[in-house]
């Protein structure tokens, strides 16, 4: 039995306090972009707790991993 839980892009965005229809996450992605081996967790444009989250979302391998990874592609183009 599958118990895992999806979330997506707009619930990681309500997740970390953002605005979290989708106009607001479009021109959050036209504003933000990360570079080369930037880690998305390291980039500046994230406050403490953000960051926090972000990385424990990746160390732990939890059920945000996917929309996590989804936002890191996201922000690459």
């Amino acid at each position: 039995m599958d118990t895992s839980t999806h979330h997506s892009l707009n619930d990681l965005f309500a997740q970390l306090g953002l605005a979290s229809e989708d106009a607001a996450i479009d021109e959050f992605l036209g504003r933000h972009h990360l570079s080369g081996e930037e880690k998305l967790a390291k980039a500046s444009f994230w406050s403490e707790n953000q960051r926090r989250f972000l990385e424990q979302a990746i160390e732990d391998d939890s059920d945000w991993c996917e929309v996590v990874d989804e936002l890191d592609t996201l922000l690459r183009h």
